[in-house]
């Protein structure tokens, strides 16, 4: 098997594991608890987060995470003061949907999107519009970051 191959297996196994464990956290009542708890930990650990991955701003949240982890293609346009971000697919969501789990969506990818972004900025609104789970798209619009600029890069400038 070649090196991408196996990437593309490992990807897959980890959006397996992710799905099932949303899985097992609905069937024993606790998801939301663990959701609540883990989005606080996404929100103070965000900039660490972004930082482990090379994110230098909120845009790169999205198009960074997209070519590393290929769950979903995350398109980046302008929008309103920012940006807006969205998506038609997801690895992740189509699984979750298959094991009969509830949505993934918040506790393994919004929420530590918008810690990162946060971490980044701690003056972005970060807005999901809608969700893979209960519409059509994946749609977050992100305001209050200068495009391309973390918030270091905006205070540096000012």
């Amino acid at each position: 098997m070649d090196e991408d191959k196996q990437i593309q297996l490992l990807q897959l196994t980890y959006a397996h594991v992710l799905a099932d464990a949303t899985r097992q956290f609905g069937q024993e009542g606790v998801l939301e608890r663990v959701a609540a708890r883990k989005r606080q930990e996404q929100l103070a650990t965000g900039s660490t987060k972004a930082a482990q991955f090379g994110i230098t701003s909120a845009e790169q949240v999205f198009t960074r995470l997209s070519a590393f982890f290929r769950c979903a293609s995350w398109q980046v346009t302008p929008h309103d003061g920012g940006f807006a971000a969205e998506t038609a697919s997801c690895v992740l969501a189509g699984l979750a949907r298959k094991m009969d789990a509830p949505s993934p969506c918040r506790l393994y990818c919004l929420d530590p999107m918008e810690g990162m972004v946060k971490g980044l900025n701690p003056e972005a609104e970060f807005r999901v519009q809608e969700t893979l789970w209960d519409g059509g798209k994946c749609r977050v619009e992100v305001k209050g970051c200068a495009a391309g600029l973390s918030y270091l890069d905006e205070q540096a400038g000012a």
